[in-house]
């Protein structure tokens, strides 16, 4: 598949595209802190036999995009949201069906207020909603105060667990079972866990990346003003809200939440999904994208729950 860089100023971001470049494309945009490879291969190629292309990248200080250490060059989350239509000018995408998963779902609300004249579509992912204080609820969860918007806060033991990101591991092997534990408490106690596919996503990142260190940077990155909530209701980009019923960091109705705060929002909540991507759901996250992206095209907004 073919790779391009994209230099934005002194930084290099690492991209990939695959399908037909004759298709209409989608772009993937990951969490906090991860790779293009937290969207494994098989989901990518499920969306390209729906004859999509498809568009994944490293954000920048993740896999192989350009470190630097934040004090020496400090950005904002939409700094983050920017690097996304620097990736499609790039590619000489003038528009896309965009998807993003956890910040990922961030960036993609940023993107539909500022570029929304670059999207076809979109699909937010496991996110929150950006009138809601997820860096302030983080702490409330921490000191065992209560929300102050009535939505539920993430669960204080998925943020225990994450936070020993900031002591680094001793060996591969090491970091290898401290991923695969916290996609275990990010996934729920629906499904049976897979740790052997994790374990072998997560062999991949660290090989793509070529060091097991973990970044951290988009944590300290300077979130979005509350008050871009408010602009939402402009907003009038097809948007599907998947909402994980077992969504540990963003529980339902953040889902519900986001979907009401746009005109032409769309809910599903998935039984058994938790803040992750587990191989047993891949074909209905699939056929969930790929159906919003042809039906963008018809103006079909519904409203569904599974």
């Amino acid at each position: 598949m073919p790779e391009k860089f994209v230099n934005i100023n002194d930084r290099s971001l690492w991209s990939e595209s695959a399908g037909s470049n004759q298709a209409d494309t989608i772009l993937l945009v990951s969490g906090a802190n991860a790779s293009a490879l937290m969207w494994p291969g098989e989901f990518v190629e499920l969306l390209i036999s729906r004859g999509y292309r498809v568009i994944r990248y490293d954000h920048r200080d993740t896999g192989r995009s350009t470190f630097m250490e934040f004090d020496e060059a400090p950005y904002t989350v939409e700094n983050l949201a920017a690097d996304a239509i620097s990736v499609l000018d790039a590619w000489q995408v003038d528009k896309a069906h965009v998807v993003g998963l956890s910040i990922g779902a961030t960036l993609g609300q940023v993107l539909a207020l500022d570029h929304p004249e670059r999207l076809y579509s979109l699909t937010l992912m496991c996110g929150a909603a950006l009138d809601v204080d997820f860096v302030g609820n983080m702490n409330r969860a921490f000191s065992g105060e209560s929300s102050l918007d009535g939505l539920p806060l993430p669960k204080k033991e998925v943020l225990e667990a994450l936070s020993q990101r900031a002591t680094p591991s001793r060996t591969k092997e090491e970091e290898l079972d401290r991923r695969v534990n916290e996609w275990r408490l990010l996934s729920g106690n629906k499904f049976e866990f897979d740790e052997s596919d994790f374990r072998q996503r997560e062999q991949r990142c660290i090989e793509h990346a070529g060091t097991w260190a973990q970044p951290g940077n988009h944590a300290i990155a300077t979130p979005v003003s509350l008050s871009r909530g408010k602009e939402l209701k402009d907003v009038y980009v097809p948007t599907l809200v998947i909402q994980g019923s077992e969504d540990p960091l963003n529980p339902p109705p953040h889902g519900k939440h986001i979907a009401d705060l746009l005109p032409n929002g769309r809910l599903v909540e998935i039984d058994g999904l938790g803040h992750c991507l587990p191989k047993a759901l891949l074909s209905r996250l699939a056929d969930e994208i790929g159906n919003h992206a042809e039906q963008s095209h018809t103006g079909d907004a519904r409203t569904s729950r599974a």
